[in-house]
């Protein structure tokens, strides 16, 4: 029986146009899927746009347009990018589609009839730019993901017990496969444990959505809708034999991908909802990093978002495609410059894999009238030869190893290592020198030597196809093996290239970009921005939330008032190393921590984010106040406070130790 996978993007909000961060996230599941496809299983791979909601119903006014209108041309931009991208997705879902809306209705109808839906009143604040509700917040407090103010709402709801779930749920994330990686399950953990209120699950303010069944005056809530889609667009809730049939055939989800900051989302109401609905759990949540546009989160505000055109039209998918997935540690934020993106590009692909097949096929071209030659037999051969055998092997084992861990860039690094090891091969054996002797011994030398470099370049290529697609189906072409796509992977090993295969029509893949590559793309975004194309006028600033998780040390004297030692003693100061450090999600100033105290480990987030990169951080000793009653930033819990020194009018500086002092000893 054929084995199924089933890969989905977190479908994208039609609240703006695509950019490069929508791009990551996509040709991260399209590498996904091209290799499970190449290893043989029945591969889904489902993406789409998200379209109901106030924003998008305001936002339709505002530029004079049906919600329907506006929904439509944004929902298009993102459908034609993929399509010049060469994304292979098996469906394109939209939630404005009447499949999607009446299977979410029956999924509602599900959930009702299951008892975890009841109608209520909601009282409190709303955030119109996150579609969320926000618990706690009085009116005119900002939003703890977004930092907007939030809107007073008053109406009748539908609400969803997710309080019943609380248990279950931790149950859940006892397997550490459910969410990857593990930074992200600790914050969903801690999150859970802090307690869960039933969620409202309709609005009756404004129309947007898709109605609740049997009481129209009521949209079924943004997230639900938005959710469903991935159930939806294989079947569920559908009266077709077909649609039932891939229902039960894909469902559950293999892969996930999500960005982290709607881990909350995916992680907790999702699953929550198929549990009500008695449905199986995907197997694997996967939460990337932020992409970050020389160190600045992209958003409109800043003015900074990269158009992904820009870089097709200048250097190519490819290129853009093996940069992210190289450059970028998967799960982490990742930098992305115009000028790392032409570095890599020249090193890796035009010098790494693109010069690689130029000379080797060059070579048997005018060698061997463009045919792969026998290798010499046993007496003629060198430890060297082998060598790139025995890497070749070692590639094919561990690419997959680290593939299949979501570790992108170590698998890149690996296959890149073979392409190193072959161009040193070629340099030491010398086959242009081999190739002006007319002696016996030497044809046999270079016959050996081309037909390893080529034997090393199709493995190099068959592993880098799901990555660099268009560009190995060039070269596979070129090396007259016929059709990449019918490669498979379980079977990859050294020895396979047939000796006297005729060689297709040879052709630069990757032409060196010069520093005029750098200047076009950043001319085109600048153009792109004046034009207004990109919109790059700062929103109004919302005041600041009300966080400051640092316990900070004045370096000027103050007066203050005395406190007794039996005063101090209340304060609990512990020692602890930081084991995760990470931005906090639409937070310039927010790292969220995990400390080490010795007894157990603390979430901790802490306002230093302008004064140290997260990375510097991990391993660090700092001083944490521990007994401090838990509190929610950001939508998060802080467990604690971390200790610095705020020098005046510069950045915090962290309380540390010349000496060797334990995890977990008390400050006294």
């Amino acid at each position: 029986m054929t084995r199924k996978f089933y890969i989905t993007t977190p479908i994208y909000y039609v609240n703006a146009r695509p950019h490069i961060g929508h791009a990551y996230t996509t040709l991260a599941c399209d590498t996904i899927a091209r290799r499970q496809r190449m290893l043989g299983a029945e591969t889904f791979f489902l993406t789409g746009t998200d379209e109901h909601g106030q924003k998008i119903e305001r936002a339709a006014q505002a530029a004079g347009k049906t919600p329907q209108q506006y929904a439509d041309e944004i929902s298009a931009e993102f459908r034609n990018l993929w399509k010049r991208m060469g994304i292979s997705n098996d469906d394109f879902i939209r939630t404005t589609e009447d499949r999607h809306k009446k299977r979410v209705q029956e999924l509602f109808r599900q959930l009702r009839d299951n008892g975890y839906i009841y109608k209520g009143t909601y009282t409190g604040q709303y955030c119109v730019s996150d579609e969320l509700y926000v618990d706690g917040a009085a009116p005119g407090d900002p939003c703890p993901t977004c930092g907007r103010i939030t809107e007073t709402v008053q109406e009748e709801n539908y609400f969803f017990k997710l309080s019943a779930f609380q248990d279950k749920l931790l149950e859940l994330y006892k397997n550490p496969e459910f969410i990857r990686p593990e930074a992200r399950r600790n914050e969903v953990i801690a999150f859970v444990r802090s307690g869960l209120r039933d969620q409202s699950i309709s609005r009756s303010t404004f129309s947007w959505g898709i109605p609740v069944p049997d009481d129209p005056k009521h949209v079924i809530y943004v997230w639900f809708d938005a959710l469903a889609n991935y159930i939806t667009a294989i079947g569920y809730g559908s009266k077709h034999a077909g649609a039932q049939e891939a229902f039960k055939k894909f469902w559950p989800a293999d892969v996930q991908m999500i960005g982290k900051e709607i881990v909350r989302f995916h992680c907790v109401y999702w699953p929550a909802f198929l549990m009500a609905a008695g449905l199986a759990m995907p197997k694997t949540f996967v939460a990337h990093g932020w992409l970050l546009f020389e160190e600045s989160k992209m958003s409109k505000s800043r003015g900074n978002i990269v158009r992904t055109e820009t870089i097709l039209d200048v250097l190519g998918a490819d290129a853009l495609r093996y940069f992210l997935l190289r450059e970028v540690v998967f799960g982490q934020d990742g930098s992305f410059s115009f000028d790392a993106l032409v570095q890599r590009y020249n090193s890796d692909l035009a010098n790494g894999i693109g010069n690689l097949a130029s000379r080797t096929l060059t070579m048997i071209n005018r060698y061997f009238k463009g045919e792969v030659p026998y290798p010499s037999g046993a007496a003629s051969r060198t430890p060297g030869d082998d060598a790139i055998a025995t890497t070749a092997r070692k590639t094919i084992s561990e690419f997959g190893t680290f593939f299949d861990q979501f570790q992108f860039s170590r698998a890149l690094e690996t296959a890149w290592g073979l392409v190193a090891a072959v161009d040193k091969y070629i340099v030491e054996n010398e086959p242009w020198a081999l190739g002006e002797k007319q002696d016996e011994e030497s044809r046999a030398r270079l016959a050996t030597v081309l037909y390893t470099s080529a034997e090393a370049l199709r493995i190099a290529t068959a592993l880098a196809h799901p990555v660099i697609p268009e560009a190995t189906a060039k070269i596979w072409t070129q090396m007259g093996l016929g059709d990449i796509q019918t490669v498979d992977l379980n079977t990859l090993t050294w020895g396979q290239l047939q000796l006297g295969t005729r060689l297709g029509e040879i052709a630069p893949v990757f032409p060196r970009a010069d520093k005029s590559a750098i200047e076009r793309m950043q001319s085109m975004e600048e153009q792109q921005r004046d034009a207004g194309v990109v919109e790059a006028k700062p929103e109004a600033a919302a005041p600041p939330a009300n966080v400051a998780p640092v316990v900070q040390a004045t370096a000027t004297p103050v007066e203050a008032a005395k406190i007794s030692i039996d005063d101090f003693s209340k304060i609990e100061l512990r020692v602890g190393i930081v084991k995760v450090a990470e931005r906090v999600p639409k937070a310039d100033k927010l790292l969220r921590l995990e400390i080490d105290i010795g007894t157990e480990v603390r979430q901790v987030l802490a306002g230093i984010a302008e004064a140290y990169a997260p990375e510097t951080l991990l391993g660090r000793k700092v001083v944490i106040v521990a007994n401090l009653a838990p509190r929610k930033l950001r939508g998060m819990e802080s467990n604690g406070m971390i200790v610095a020194a705020s020098l005046e009018g510069g950045k915090p500086v962290l309380a540390g130790f010349l000496e060797d002092v334990p995890v977990g000893a008390r400050l006294k």
